[in-house]
Formats: C-alpha cells, sequence, structure tokens
C-alpha cells in the first residue's frame, strides 16, 4: 500500500488538509525563522522592474506576496498552487491588486513559453520530487515558462554540511517537527510526510546538477542558518 506522498493526489490532499494552521505551523516549528529566509530569497531580485513574476507551489502565498511588495508596481505577480484551500485562504489573507491566485500543476504550468521576468519555489521542492525524472521535469517547465535571461530562485531545506548540524537537525525534524506539527495542525500525517522528505532530500550541491541538466546557466548557491536551507540562484 503506497503512502500518501508517494502519488501527486495523495501531496495534495495533505496540503488540502493542513490550510487553516498552515501558516502559523510553520513559523513556530522555525522559530519564525521560515519568515527570515523567505525574504533573503526575495531579494535575490531587483527592485522596480517590469512584468509577470510567477511564485509555484505557491500555498498560502506568503513568497508571492513578499515578491509583491518587493518588486514595485510594474510587475504582476501569480501565486499558484495545486490545492484550492490553500489559495482560497491566501486570497482572503492578501487579496492585493496586481497578486493573482491561480490554481494549477507545476508538472504542467498554465502558461506559454516565455512569459515570466522571474520564477520563485519555496520550501516546495520535496513536494514535487515524486522521482528524480519528475523533478527535472518541472525544472524544465520552469525554465521553459522564463523569458530569455529571466531568473530562478528556490528556498528549500538542504543538508547540512557540517556532521553534528546535520545530525541535530534530523533529530529535530523526526522528535520535534513530526510529532508537534502534527499535534498544532491536527493533522499527523502532515508531519509524517514533512519528517520522510526532509532527511531524505539533496544536498544544494546535487540540487544544483539537477538545475544545470536542465539547462540552466549561472546556477550557484549559497546556506542560511548553519547549512539547514540553502538558496538556490539560476539564470535562463
Amino acid at each position: 500500500m503506497k503512502e500518501l506522498w508517494e502519488t501527486p493526489r495523495g501531496v495534495q490532499r495533505i496540503f488540502s488538509r493542513i490550510w487553516k494552521n498552515y501558516e502559523i505551523v510553520n513559523h513556530l516549528l522555525t522559530w519564525g525563522l521560515d519568515l527570515i529566509w523567505r525574504r533573503r530569497l526575495v531579494k535575490n531580485l531587483p527592485r522596480k522592474r517590469r512584468g509577470w513574476v510567477l511564485d509555484i507551489c505557491s500555498g498560502t502565498g506568503e513568497t508571492a506576496h513578499l515578491l509583491w511588495r518587493r518588486l514595485g508596481d510594474g510587475v504582476r505577480v501569480v501565486s499558484l498552487d495545486f490545492s484550492f484551500p490553500m489559495l482560497k485562504e491566501g486570497r482572503r489573507k492578501r487579496n492585493f491588486p496586481r497578486l493573482y491566485f491561480l490554481q494549477g500543476d507545476a508538472y504542467h504550468l498554465p502558461f506559454p513559453d516565455n512569459t515570466f521576468q522571474a520564477v520563485s519555489i519555496s520550501f516546495a521542492t520535496r513536494n514535487i520530487h515524486l522521482s528524480p525524472r519528475a523533478l527535472l521535469e518541472v525544472f524544465k517547465e520552469v525554465r521553459r515558462v522564463l523569458k530569455p535571461g529571466g531568473e530562478f530562485i528556490h528556498l528549500e531545506t538542504t543538508q547540512p554540511p557540517l556532521a553534528w548540524v546535520r545530525h541535530l537537525f534530523h533529530l529535530y525534524v523526526k522528535g520535534v517537527i513530526r510529532r508537534l506539527g502534527g499535534l498544532i495542525s491536527g493533522y499527523p500525517p502532515a508531519y509524517r510526510y514533512l519528517s520522510h522528505t526532509i532527511p531524505r532530500f539533496y544536498p544544494a550541491d546535487k540540487l544544483g546538477e539537477f538545475l544545470r541538466k536542465a539547462n540552466f546557466s549561472r546556477v550557484n548557491f549559497s546556506y542560511l542558518t548553519l547549512g539547514i536551507v540553502a538558496i538556490h540562484r539560476a539564470i535562463k
């Protein structure tokens, strides 16, 4: 019998059950650091640009909102997610001009080629990594909808390069995030899923190889908070 997280529909079901407390649980489990990490991500994009920007697997639109605030009146931001309840909550909290909420699939982005000046994703790549091939296809889709010279900015947990940090991080994930997240959210399978994916996800350098295989150029990354998360930046 397959676990929920082994199919796209199962992952969609998980996130459609935890929309109500999703943001507050994230803030609590990361001690508020997720807010700092998201702000660091969007600072990779220069202010006062024009055109369209896409945030995929956007959840309730936290990163999309930060992009909207940073990039100025000339930019329209699309917050795309496969969970309608997540998008509905995001629209309720962030109903602003030039910020659009759209249900869609990261594997088949519903946009023409060369549409966006930039694309972002934060803390969701683990959810679309059903296989290495699937992950590569998503990165290719991102590249397809970017304009030439457009930027892909990516924020995700990673494997800390220092062994002692990695060990403590994995203990925290399994001992605290799994139990406390399930308790606060009221839906333990979601945080059992989270505790399964984080220790098994790629190191930052390996993820950079996937971006290069998807034909991105100028791929680089930086660690945050002792290497428990990493920001990648890549250019079409």
